[in-house]
C-alpha cells in the first residue's frame, strides 16, 4: 500500500515509483511538511527533515522551548495567529470576533480507492479501487467543536497527488469560514521560476515565466469564472528545467469560479504554495451539522521537464476527469455557422451549408447564436430557449434538425443558459432572477445579465427549457456559451450573512445543470465555451470533454494559445477550427493549408461559409477532412510534445506520437518568411529509437534515434521562390505537417 504511517514518529509517507510526499504530526498536534519530490526510500524516521532551531524574536508555541515556532516550521495546512505570520490556508471567524484556531490531530484512515466530492463538485476519479490509495486525516479544534479533514489521494501509476479539505462544524454556536484553500505546500527553498497561463479574450493562456522573489506572486480570478486573464494553474520549475528535463511541480485546481493560486517566499527563503477558492467575497456560515468541502487540487511532480508534467495532466484529465459516452471516442468533425452567417440566416441557408458539409465529409453541423426568442442581435432574446421567429425557422428547431440529419450528418445547437437579456420574456416575468445589488446600477456586458444560478428555481427553469428542446429534436451536440462575468454579485433571496456564499453557490448551480443534462442526455457531446476560452478549466472538463479554446481563430495566434493550453489540457479537449479569411479577429490572410495545419491539433472543424468556397478550396477541404479522419485516433490518444515555442521565436513545433510509437505527426510553423537562411533541425521526441520511420515530404527513412538526436530538417535555407515541399496540396512556407510512419 503506497501510504505508510509510522505510529512511533507519527509520520505519513505517500509514495509510488515516481514520487514521495512526507508529513508528520508536530508536537502541538498540527501537521508539518517534511518532503515532496522525487521518490526516496522509506526510513524508520524522517524527523531529521524537520527544520527547527532558535531564531531571534520568534513567537514560540511552548514556553521554555525557543526552537518550535510555526513561522519557521514548514506546515501542511497552516493557520494564522499562533506564531506563523505568513498567509494562512484557512480562517474561521467565531462569535466573539476571534479567528484563532488550533486544529490538532485526532485520527486517520487509509483505504483503497478515491472518494467523490460533495455537491456535484468535479474531481478526478478511479475506475478500480486498485488505481489509487486515499489518506484522510482528521483534526479537531475542541474549543469551537469543529473538525477538519484533509484528504490526499495518490495514484499508483501516476506522479499525481490530489488534495481537498472538509470542514465539519459540530458546535452550537455558528462560525464563519472566511478562507478555505484546497491545499498548501511549504518548500524549503525558493530557487524556482513560476509558470502561469495568463492573457485576455482572444489571447488566452499565454505562457509566462517569472523568477520567485521575496513576497507574493499570485494569479487569481474574482470574475465568477476561472477567466481568460489567469488559468487556475501554476507550476514551479527549477531555473535549468526545460521542456524535456529537470524538476517541475504542477498545481491545477478542478474548479470553474473565483480562485487564488499563489507562491509566497518568506524572508528566510522558504516558499509556500497555496491554491483554492478566492477569499474575496467568500464567507460561509457553518451552523451545527454543516459541512463545507473545498474543490480538488491536482498536484503533479515531474523530473522529465515541462513535457513530462503536461503529459501526466493530459492522460489523467483525458481518462480520469472527462467522463461518459464521449470520453474515449474521437470527436466528429463539425462546421459552425457563426462566422459564416452571424444572426443573418434562415432554414434554407442553414440547410445549404449543411449540404456542402456532407459533400465535403464533415460529420456535424452546429447552429450557433440567433435561433431562439426574437433574437436578431445581441440585445434581445437570451433566456427564451424556444423559437419565436417562424419567418426564420418556420419548422422550429425540430424541423431544421430533421432536415439536417436527413442529409446524413448530425445536428448541434448553441445555448447560453446562464444569461438573460432584459428584452426577453424571461426577464419580464422574473426581473429578480438576475444577480444585481438593490437600489444600485448594474453593469451589463454584451447587453446581457447573469442569472442567479445560486437559486434552485432558476436552475430548474433553465433545465426544463433546455431539456424540452433537446428531447424534441435529434440534437447530438451542445455548445454551452457564457459571454460575461459576474458583477454586483448579490442574490435577491439570500440573507445578508449568506451573500458571501453566492459566488460559490453560483458555480455549484452551473455544475448541477450540467449534471442533470448530461445524465438525461448521455450521448450528447457538450462543448463548454465562455467568450472562447474564458472558462477553460478542469472543472468544465468533468462535464464537457472539450472546450472552445478561443474566439481568436487566426492560425498564427492560435499557435500561442494552443501551445499554452497544452501546458495542462489534453489536445482532445481543445476546440480548434479552420475559419474564414480575412480572419475576423486579426484580418490576417493565412492560407487554407496553414489554418488546417494548426487546427488538426485539437478537435478540428470549420467556422466559415462552405457555400462561398471555390471548387479548388472545396477539394482541399475534402483532403483535410480525410487526412484528419485517418489520423484523429493518434491525435486524440497520442502523447503530445512541445518542441519549439512560439513565445521564443519565429518557429513553433510540436508533435504527437501514437501509443504504439508507430505513427507520429509533427507540426512545424514559421509565420514570418525568411530569405537565404541556414539549415535548421528540430530534435523529435517520443519515438522508438529502434524503429525505422518514413518521413513524408522528403520521403526519407530514418531510425527513431536519428530523428531524436540528429533531428529533423525543418528549414532548408531556400529563398522564397524555392519553397520546401509540403505534404499536401499547396506549397506553403508558413506551415508543414510531417507524417512519420514506422516500417
Amino acid at each position: 500500500m503506497p501510504i505508510l504511517f509510522n505510529d512511533q514518529t507519527k509520520e505519513f509517507h505517500l509514495y509510488n515509483q515516481a514520487i514521495s510526499y512526507i508529513m508528520t504530526v508536530l508536537p502541538n498536534g498540527q501537521l508539518g511538511q517534511l518532503y515532496y519530490g522525487k521518490k526516496i526510500r522509506h526510513n524508520a524516521s524522517f524527523s531529521h527533515l524537520l527544520e527547527q532551531r532558535p531564531r531571534p524574536l520568534s513567537a514560540c508555541t511552548f514556553e521554555g522551548n525557543m526552537s518550535f515556532s510555526l513561522e519557521h516550521i514548514r506546515q501542511e495546512y497552516p493557520c494564522y495567529g499562533t506564531g506563523d505570520f505568513k498567509y494562512p490556508a484557512y480562517e474561521i471567524l467565531q462569535q466573539n470576533g476571534s479567528d484563532i484556531t488550533e486544529f490538532e490531530y485526532v485520527s486517520h484512515q487509509i483505504y483503497k480507492g478515491k472518494p467523490a466530492l460533495i455537491d456535484k463538485m468535479p474531481s478526478t476519479y478511479v475506475e478500480s479501487d486498485e488505481e489509487a490509495t486515499t489518506l484522510e486525516i482528521t483534526l479537531k479544534d475542541a474549543l469551537i467543536q469543529t473538525e477538519l479533514v484533509l484528504t490526499y489521494t495518490i495514484y499508483e501509476e501516476r506522479p499525481v497527488i490530489t488534495r481537498h479539505a472538509t470542514f465539519k462544524h459540530l458546535g452550537q454556536e455558528e462560525v464563519t469560514l472566511t478562507n478555505a484553500m484546497s491545499m498548501a505546500v511549504d518548500f524549503p527553498d525558493y530557487n524556482y521560476e513560476m509558470i502561469e497561463l495568463t492573457g485576455a479574450w482572444s489571447r488566452e493562456r499565454y505562457v509566462k515565466h517569472r523568477k520567485l522573489e521575496h513576497g507574493i506572486q499570485s494569479v487569481y480570478s474574482m470574475r465568477g469564472a476561472s477567466s481568460s486573464n489567469y488559468n487556475p494553474f501554476l507550476a514551479l520549475k527549477r531555473p535549468q528545467t526545460t521542456e524535456n528535463s529537470g524538476e517541475v511541480y504542477g498545481f491545477s485546481l478542478v474548479y470553474s469560479g473565483n480562485f487564488l493560486a499563489q507562491a509566497e517566499v518568506h524572508t528566510y527563503g522558504t516558499t509556500r504554495v497555496m491554491m483554492g477558492l478566492h477569499p474575496n467575497r467568500f464567507n460561509w456560515v457553518l451552523k451545527q451539522g454543516d459541512v463545507f468541502q473545498t474543490p480538488e487540487v491536482v498536484m503533479v511532480y515531474s523530473e522529465d521537464g515541462l513535457n513530462g508534467m503536461s503529459q501526466t495532466y493530459h492522460e489523467l484529465y483525458r481518462t480520469r476527469l472527462c467522463r461518459g459516452y464521449w470520453r474515449d471516442r474521437v470527436r466528429p468533425i463539425l462546421v459552425n455557422n457563426w462566422e459564416a452567417t452571424y444572426f443573418d440566416f434562415n432554414e434554407d441557408k442553414i440547410v445549404s451549408i449543411a449540404k456542402d458539409a456532407k459533400e465535403l465529409g464533415i460529420e456535424l453541423f452546429v447552429l450557433d447564436d440567433g435561433w431562439f426568442g426574437n433574437r436578431e442581435d445581441d440585445t434581445v432574446g437570451l433566456g427564451d430557449w424556444y423559437v419565436k421567429n417562424f419567418d426564420k425557422l418556420p419548422n422550429g428547431i425540430a424541423g431544421l434538425a430533421n432536415r439536417v440529419t436527413d442529409l446524413g450528418i448530425k445536428f448541434g445547437l448553441w445555448f447560453e443558459p446562464e444569461m438573460v437579456n432584459k428584452n426577453s420574456d424571461l426577464y419580464r416575468a422574473h426581473p429578480d432572477w438576475i444577480l444585481t445589488t438593490p437600489n444600485r446600477g448594474a453593469c451589463h456586458g454584451r447587453h446581457q445579465f447573469v442569472l442567479d444560478f445560486s437559486r434552485k428555481e432558476v436552475v430548474d427553469y433553465i433545465y426544463e427549457a433546455m431539456a424540452k428542446v433537446l428531447s424534441e429534436a435529434p440534437i447530438s451536440y451542445v455548445k454551452w456559451d457564457m459571454n460575461r462575468n459576474i458583477t454586483e454579485c448579490f442574490s435577491a433571496v439570500a440573507s445578508a450573512k449568506d451573500q458571501g456564499k453566492v459566488f460559490h453557490k453560483y458555480i455549484l448551480g452551473v455544475y448541477d445543470l450540467y449534471d442533470r443534462l448530461t445524465t438525461e442526455f448521455p450521448e450528447i457531446l457538450f462543448e463548454s465555451c465562455a467568450s472562447g476560452g474564458s472558462r477553460f478549466d478542469p472543472g468544465m472538463l468533468y462535464y464537457a470533454p472539450q472546450t472552445w479554446t478561443s474566439d481568436d481563430t487566426d492560425a498564427v495566434e492560435r499557435l500561442k494559445i494552443q501551445y499554452g493550453t497544452s501546458m495542462v489540457y489534453p489536445i482532445s479537449s481543445m476546440g480548434s477550427h479552420v475559419s474564414a479569411i480575412p480572419n475576423h479577429q486579426l484580418y490576417r490572410n493565412a492560407p487554407l493549408s496553414t489554418r488546417a495545419n494548426v487546427a488538426y491539433f485539437g478537435t478540428f472543424g470549420y467556422e466559415l461559409d462552405l457555400n462561398k468556397l471555390t471548387e479548388a478550396e472545396k477539394n482541399e477541404v475534402k483532403q483535410q477532412v480525410a487526412f484528419f479522419k485517418e489520423y484523429r485516433e493518434t491525435i486524440f490518444n497520442g502523447t503530445f510534445y512541445r518542441l519549439l515555442s512560439p513565445f521564443e521565436g519565429n518557429e513553433t513545433c510540436w508533435m504527437i506520437v501514437s501509443q504504439d510509437q508507430k505513427t507520429a505527426l509533427v507540426g512545424y510553423y514559421r509565420p514570418l518568411n525568411e530569405v537565404n537562411v541556414g539549415f535548421r533541425r528540430v530534435k523529435l521526441q517520443g519515438l522508438n529509437p529502434d524503429l525505422k520511420y518514413t518521413v513524408s515530404i522528403n520521403e526519407t527513412t530514418n531510425y527513431g534515434d536519428e530523428l531524436m538526436n540528429a533531428g529533423l530538417i525543418t528549414s532548408d535555407g531556400s529563398c522564397g521562390e524555392n519553397k520546401a515541399p509540403y505534404d499536401g496540396t499547396n506549397g506553403d512556407y508558413q506551415s508543414r505537417i510531417y507524417l512519420l510512419k514506422a516500417e
